[in-house]
């Protein structure tokens, strides 16, 4: 399986404040900031380091740095969790894949596509619901054509069509999430879920 789900008192409550319908958006955005902090963290768990030599104020210690990190905003909810990222990395990378879901077929239709140079880097796709998987494999699928060779999605609530369908996608890539929600419902939408992020993100109902 190539998901991981984080068990940690502080993803749980965070995720609870974005699933109660009751958040207005200023508290729904700090809670998926702090949130993609807990993801960010295990999804950086295999970033290679380069070691060095620093001098600490009593002798010389070893230190160490992260190699090349880039991150790539699936748009527009995948906006919610690059502050977050930016907090952690600030050298980080930044690519942006603007996807929409056909509301009849919930196939993805691409509208924008603006990646750094992929090669050397270890990638981060900030999607926050992982649904059908047609947005996210779409959107690896353009990390790959821009040199990717080590990808991790961070996800804040998954559905099991969509990680079987990354599955049988990107066998190579890992997924970080919060939840492995139970299905999807009728129109496509994952439940119990947290509604649309985009619009609950940016109060646009």
């Amino acid at each position: 399986m190539n998901l991981t789900v984080i068990d940690h008192p502080l993803a749980r409550h965070y995720l609870t404040v974005l699933r109660d319908q009751e958040t207005a958006p200023e508290e729904f955005r700090n809670a998926a900031r702090r949130l993609t902090y807990s993801l960010v963290m295990e999804a950086t768990r295999r970033v290679p380091l380069e070691k060095s030599r620093i001098q600490s104020p009593l002798e010389e210690t070893a230190g160490y740095e992260l190699g090349s990190v880039a991150a790539v905003a699936v748009l527009r909810a995948g906006l919610g969790m690059l502050d977050a990222v930016l907090d952690l990395i600030p050298e980080v990378k930044v690519g942006f894949a603007g996807v929409q879901r056909n509301e009849e077929t919930a196939e993805p239709m691409e509208y924008y596509a603006k990646m750094p140079n992929l090669e050397d880097a270890s990638v981060l796709i900030l999607e926050p619901m992982l649904a059908t998987g047609g947005s996210l494999s779409w959107a690896v699928t353009k990390t790959k054509e821009s040199g990717a060779r080590d990808v991790t999605c961070l996800c804040v609530v998954t559905a099991p069509e969509g990680v079987k369908r990354m599955y049988e996608d990107h066998p190579d890539t890992q997924i970080v999430a919060a939840a492995l929600d139970r299905e999807l419902n009728d129109q496509y939408y994952i439940v119990p879920g947290l509604g649309d992020m985009g619009d609950r993100l940016f109060g646009t109902f």
